[in-house]
């Protein structure tokens, strides 16, 4: 249940982040104090379509909360083939895996990046960066344990998209799109649907044909 928020008392330059502070209050109340606190360790960042967010092989520093437009996260396999992981936009349908941007091992392992993050319009988020994050922890003991009830959602949906991949036949894959996430076909090309369930352009419209 989404709790009461309270942003009659936000200055000018914390409205930015209005959509972040409604997203966290869906699970625990947040005060002046708070939100204080996370305005003043964040950036409001945007960029054109075809801008880079993160480079594969780079160690990921940033997580972006998605305020408006559409990205994707994607892989490039030993063959050069291209994989998307993951869309990133925030729309009622939205999960945490559409509204953040980031690769998870990397950035909290220090870890070189597998994944690169690309905009495909003009995008406008919320940039969090490794130390921004540790300065919220340390002194908002509720966000801190906010972070670990997303990063178990994150790790879930992870885990869930893994699955889908190496166990489900193409048709299964497209079927199971149908029914968890059919928004996405009136949003991204039928080249970015058929990456994303890891199967050519032509097969996804031989398998459109048979369903």
């Amino acid at each position: 249940m989404t709790n009461t928020l309270d942003i009659s008392n936000l200055f000018d330059d914390q409205l930015f982040a209005i959509p972040f502070f409604k997203f966290v209050s869906q699970d625990c109340a947040l005060d002046a104090a708070d939100m204080s606190l996370i305005t003043k360790n964040c950036k409001l960042v945007s960029f054109e379509k075809g801008d880079v967010l993160l480079n594969a092989g780079t160690e990921c520093n940033y997580i972006y909360f998605i305020l408006s437009g559409e990205a994707i996260s994607y892989f490039n396999d030993h063959t050069g083939k291209t994989t998307i992981w993951f869309f990133h936009f925030n729309r009622p349908e939205s999960y945490v895996k559409n509204i953040f941007a980031v690769d998870y091992k990397s950035f909290l392992s220090g870890a070189p990046s597998t994944i690169s993050i690309e905009a495909l319009s003009k995008l406008v988020a919320i940039r969090f960066s490794k130390e921004d994050i540790k300065i919220i922890k340390q002194d908002s003991s509720f966000f801190k344990s906010w972070i670990n009830l997303i990063n178990e959602r994150a790790l879930i949906m992870i885990y869930d998209r893994l699955s889908a991949l190496l166990t489900l036949s193409a048709t299964e894959r497209y079927k199971n799109l149908l029914k968890e996430e059919p928004y996405l076909l009136n949003m991204f090309t039928s080249y970015h649907i058929a990456s994303y369930i890891d199967i050519a352009p032509p097969s996804l419209s031989r398998i459109r044909k048979k369903i």
